[in-house]
Parts: C-alpha cells; structure tokens; sequence
C-alpha cells in the first residue's frame, strides 16, 4: 500500500499559512474599495473646507471698507490662498490676492459633481505635480453671490498623500487583526480536524491490520464529523477486507501443503478400487463404479479448491445431463438413499435434461444438500419431519432446480452475506465456503443462485439457461 505522505516537488506552503494570507488580501480588497470612494470624499471636504474658510475672510473684506492691505495678505495667508473675488450677478470684483498667480490649470465648482467624477478628480490631484494652480468655485450657503478662491493644490495632495497613508496603516492593521483572528477560528474548526483526517489516514496507510492506527471519531455533528465517520467505517470494512484476504491466502497455502499428499492417497484408494472390479460379489460390482465416481471427483475437487484460493474455477464444459440421475447420484453419495430418519425426494420429471457441466453441477447439488443434510440432523427429537426434496423444471431454454429441506433455516444475521466466503455460515464451526463455491459455479453457467423465502425451512433455487445459440455460425456452417 503506498504512503500517503509522498513529498511533492517545491515548497510545502500549509492550509492555514495560505488561509492567513487570503484573509488579508481579501481584507485588503474591501479595504481598497472602501479607500477610493473615501479619498474622493477627502477631497471633496477638503475643498469645500478651503472655500468656505475664504468666503468667510471674503466676507469681512467686503462688509469692511478700507480693509488694510495688511489684515488681507493675513486673512489670505490663514485660508492658505492666492486670490479672492466676488461676482454679485454680472458685477465680478477681485478682493484680496497676494501676488499675480500663474495660469489657472483646473477649475472645480463644488456642488456639481457625481461620486465618479469625484473619483476621477481625487486620483488626478494624487498624480498632478506640484504647484498647480486651482479654481473654486461655489455660492456660500444661504447667500445668492458667488465667491471664487484661487489655490495652490499642492497643500491639498500633501493632505490626501497623509490621509492615504493613515488608511493604509489602519488598513494593514485591521487586516492583520481580522486575518488572525479568522485564521484562528478556521484553524481550530477546520484545519485541525482536517489534518488530523490526513494524520489518521497517513498511519493507517503504514500498518491497515494495526486496529490502532484507526480514527476514533469526534463527536461533531458537522461535515467534518460526518468525514470521521466516513472514514472510520471505511478503514473498519478495509481492514476486514484485508482480514479476509489474509485467511484466503492462509487457505490456499494450506490446501498446497495438503494437496500433494491427498492426491497420493487417493490415487491409492483409486487403485484398491480397481481391484475390487474383479470381485464377482454382485453387491461389490454394484456401487465399484459409484466409488470409483466418487475417487475420481475427489481427485477434481483437491485441484478445484486449490484453483478456487488462487484464481477461480475452470470454465464449465456442457454436456446434456439428466437431473434426475444426477440428483440420486447426489443422494446415494450422502447416504439419504439408506438413512432411514431423512425422507429424500427427487421430484423431476423422466428424461428432464439440463445443458450444464455434469462435475459443476454435482458439485453444486451437493454442496446444498449436504448443508441441507446438516442442518435436519441438527435436532434429533423423533417428532420433527426431516424431508430433503430436489425439484426441476424446465420453462422454455431454462430449467429450474429447487433444493429444499424441512430444517431450521437461514438465519436472518447471515443472509445479507449467504454468498460470501466465511461469511455465509449459519452453523458454529462451518466455514461457508460451500454457497460461495456453488454460487461461483452456477453464474460460470450464466446462471443463478438465490435462497428462496418460503417459510418453514430453506429453499435454494437454481436458474440455469441453455447455451445461446450463435445463428451466424451456424448459417455460414450450413453455407459452407
């Protein structure tokens, strides 16, 4: 199993260092989308500020007659001003200036303007050079008469340059604070259950069979709750899996060991065998043949188990059967033929054929019914009806066998893996292997293999078709 912790190329950047850093870009975003619409508005109060500050020293100019040339270069001097002058309707009159100003560059009339004109303007004063030289113009509040004051906007970029650099500070500051502490937060609720489902699924990885190595779920009741359970059930059915395969592997390694010598001795039990063809006793030359049937299954069955632990069973070979025959077959080979406490019953009609691989299927009926033959011996009180019955019909190019007995039945905690290797016993000390060869066998036949629900006792269905018939070979046959 490969190592989930397998070091990619570059640096390893974290979950939670790339979270810190997308809070405070993120944070940062907002942060510009609240600057601009803000320094434009800075601008804007910062202006509005310069012309009603001059308007006020325009006022006492005008109000005052005789105002000294003095107290006006001090009143221009306060409002941080070139040039005031005053327009009463069409009448236009300069009323303070301290020196002749250069052109006039730019010309701004408050009131007037939209939030992206504002924008537009605020971003212009940031990149203009210094010294240029502004208009404003507006109507005081409450007053008909215009008053226009003539700047430098040098002290107004100054202005905005501070105001920019104190919303960048409070910015990174509020950026960091925020990011911390959502990083804190998602750390603790995310990043840490996360990695610990990385650390969880990294240490089973290394050892799947150590049952300490497997997460032990949390108590949330969240999608990362959800995720510890997922997991855990995962690495449980995993481990079993794997538990599984080991005793399969165990198995086959068993069987090779037990193999060579089996077939030796029943290659001896086969040779006393044919000795006994020579006995003239007619009892003797009566079941010879079945016991020679018999060795020669047996001798099968040791190469099909150990076929069965390494990959599967041969492909069946068809043959016409008659069922009926090969159910006694299956009953004498049980004894049921002479055991005298189990009626046996083979309900086939005469000359029923199936299209199946005469060994297969054998090894197939028996199996059911010697499951069948334990579990009616498996209460001996006189009163108790102990019937093994083999039906068969056939419908069309399917035949229909039904394996049932009066017994006890399929227990409900087995049925959902009846068909599973080890899994599918119902009996202490059985190991299920039996429906699960049986039912391998029948699906090779294209087939099926189900437990039917007929209360009292356990009944077995076979389903086997008849070989498809391919009529483009047979026609290109016929042509040829």
């Amino acid at each position: 199993m490969g190592d989930l912790r397998t070091p990619t190329a570059g640096p390893r950047i974290g979950l939670g260092s790339k979270l810190l850093l997308l809070t405070i870009m993120f944070v940062m975003i907002c942060e510009v989308l609240i600057f601009v619409p803000s320094i434009a508005n800075f601008r804007n109060n910062w202006l509005a500020d310069a012309h009603r500050n001059a308007s006020v020293a325009a006022a006492i100019i005008a109000e005052t007659p005789d105002v000294p040339e003095q107290l006006k270069m001090r009143l221009l001097s306060a409002t941080n001003t070139l040039a005031i002058t005053h327009r009463d309707g069409d009448r236009r009159r300069l009323l303070a200036m301290s020196a002749p100003p250069a052109m006039v560059e730019r010309h701004v009339e408050l009131g007037n303007v939209s939030i992206f004109q504002s924008i537009v303007a605020a971003f212009e004063t940031l990149a203009a050079t210094d010294g240029r030289i502004i208009r404003i113009s507006a109507m005081p509040y409450g007053r008909s008469e215009e008053v226009d004051v003539i700047l430098d906007e040098t002290a107004l970029k100054n202005a905005m340059l501070a105001y920019s650099v104190n919303i960048l500070g409070l910015s990174l500051v509020i950026s960091v604070v925020t990011a911390m502490l959502v990083y804190m937060s998602l750390r603790w609720l995310f990043v840490r259950p996360v990695k610990r489902l990385a650390t969880a699924m990294a240490d089973f990885a290394d050892d799947p069979e150590d049952e300490l190595r497997m997460i032990v779920p949390s108590r949330r009741n969240d999608e990362i709750g959800d995720a510890e359970r997922s997991l855990a059930d995962m690495q449980q059915q995993l481990a079993d899996t794997i538990a599984e395969r080991s005793r399969l592997a165990e198995l086959g390694l068993a069987v090779s060991k037990i193999n060579h010598d089996l077939r030796n001795l029943l290659a001896s039990a086969q040779l006393f065998s044919d000795r006994l063809v020579t006995v003239r006793d007619p009892t003797v030359q009566r079941f010879v043949p079945k016991i020679v049937r018999a060795l020669d299954r047996a001798v099968g069955y040791t190469n099909g188990v150990l076929a069965y632990g390494r990959a599967g069973e041969a492909p069946p070979s068809r043959r016409l059967i008659d069922v009926a025959r090969l159910a006694t077959d299956v009953g004498e080979v049980l004894g049921l033929d002479v055991d005298p406490q189990i009626e046996f019953r083979v309900i086939v009609e005469d000359g029923m054929e199936i299209d199946a691989d005469p060994d297969q299927l054998y090894r197939v009926l028996l199996n059911l019914c010697r499951n069948a033959l334990e579990a009616l011996e498996s209460n001996s009180h006189d009163a108790v009806v102990r019937r093994l019955a083999v039906a068969a019909e056939r419908a069309g190019s399917v035949v229909r066998i039904v394996v049932s007995d009066t017994g006890p039945g399929v227990p409900d905690r087995v049925r959902q893996t009846l068909f599973q290797p080890f899994q599918g016993s119902g009996r202490v000390g059985g190991t299920g292997l039996g429906l699960a060869i049986a039912a391998e066998l029948v699906r090779a036949h294209g087939g099926s293999l189900v437990l039917l629900d007929t209360g009292a006792g356990a009944s077995f269905e076979i389903t086997i078709p008849d070989r498809p018939i391919d009529f483009a070979s047979a026609r290109r046959a016929a042509s040829a």
